[in-house]
């Protein structure tokens, strides 16, 4: 694990692209029963298939003005990524169990993850990853990227200079900014949004959900770390006490880590997972079933729904689910993943994706 003073990595503005779970420059297209949970979009090229099967819990917007506006927001969200300062250098392979702190994480080619990646938030929700990547995202079958301490699918970003690709079975999180294309092969699924610039996206069999993330995010850096020093301004937490706008004085920030996590939003803990996804912790499923679950079985979604500025709930959450215990290094008891999915969708698909 890197060590850091301070965070330097900001929340991304994003601003209408925000309110896209896939957005595409050059069509999108899908395969099976993929569901996403907030809109749809392409900009210029207008072609839009495969929806049905596939389910948008949003609006589509196919070469309007809704979209472009979209697509404008995320050339200059995409700049801001790539633009950030760096923290620490990003390895070619990732994904070997390691744990990151919030920062800015630049890669000098492309990047391959491999296994599990574990993000820390060290007990701050508003923690920030920045992921540069000059060239390609690839992820292996079944690689995962996991959540501890509070850390937020709303907070994690990765800019990828051409093309990303998403293997099959694997569970990601964030926000793809992808200069190109997108391409998640069967049963991949996404906590946060996949957004191309220039390229087309490619679904199969998909679910991609996020909530209770602002619409737009304006700047604000992720807080220092300080240890026995002295903190002003901001929400600084210490031992558990929420301060804002105060001065924290011979004490380390970072509050209790919560048992059943809360990424950015209350009850963002685990969420679906196609075919043999088992959810985003490590070793165990959180928040879904054991053993080959596709999706989540009725009513045991872990968490409660969020409020993402949208009237496109997923579905009726269920209350109580922790996430189970991970099979890698203890950083935290609190890997989690997709929160919620749309009403119906369990009974429907869960048989689908068994085995």
């Amino acid at each position: 694990m890197p060590t850091q003073a301070v965070a330097i990595a900001t929340p991304v503005p994003l601003a209408t692209a925000a309110n896209f779970s896939v957005l595409a420059g050059a069509g999108v297209t899908n395969t099976g029963p993929t569901v996403i949970s907030q809109d749809l979009g392409t900009h210029p090229t207008a072609s839009i298939t495969g929806f049905p099967p596939g389910i948008v819990l949003g609006s589509v917007h196919a070469a309007d003005a809704v979209a472009l506006q979209a697509k404008s927001d995320l050339v200059t969200a995409y700049n801001n990524a790539a633009n950030q300062a760096t923290d620490f250098a990003l390895p070619a392979a990732i994904g070997g169990g390691q744990t990151l702190l919030p920062g800015v994480y630049t890669a000098e080619s492309g990047v391959g993850l491999t296994g599990d990646l574990i993000l820390d938030a060290g007990g701050n929700p508003n923690a920030v990853w920045v992921f540069q990547i000059p060239e390609a995202l690839t992820t292996a079958s079944a690689s995962r990227v996991l959540l501890t301490n509070g850390a937020s699918p709303c907070n994690v970003y990765w800019q990828v200079g051409s093309s990303a690709t998403l293997g099959t079975g694997s569970t990601f999180v964030g926000t793809i900014m992808a200069l190109t294309s997108i391409s998640a092969n069967t049963g991949a699924n996404i906590q946060g949004r996949a957004l191309a610039r220039n390229g087309s996206v490619t679904l199969d069999t998909n679910n991609i959900f996020l909530s209770g993330c602002a619409t737009s995010t304006t700047g604000g850096t992720t807080g220092p770390t300080t240890t026995g020093g002295t903190t002003t301004g901001g929400t600084t937490t210490t031992g558990g006490t929420t301060t804002t706008g105060g001065t924290t004085t011979g004490g380390a920030t970072g509050g209790p880590v919560t048992t059943g996590g809360t990424s950015g939003d209350t009850g963002n803990t685990s969420g679906v997972t196609s075919g043999n996804t088992s959810g985003v912790t490590a070793g165990n499923t959180s928040g879904v079933t054991s053993g080959n679950t596709s999706g989540v079985t009725a009513g045991n979604t872990s968490g409660g729904s969020g409020a993402d500025g949208r009237d496109h709930a997923p579905g009726r959450p269920g209350h109580g689910g922790k996430p189970g215990k991970p099979d890698h290094a203890k950083p935290s008891d609190e890997h989690y993943g997709y929160d919620k999915m749309p009403k119906g969708y369990e009974d429907d698909h869960s048989k689908s994706h068994e085995g």
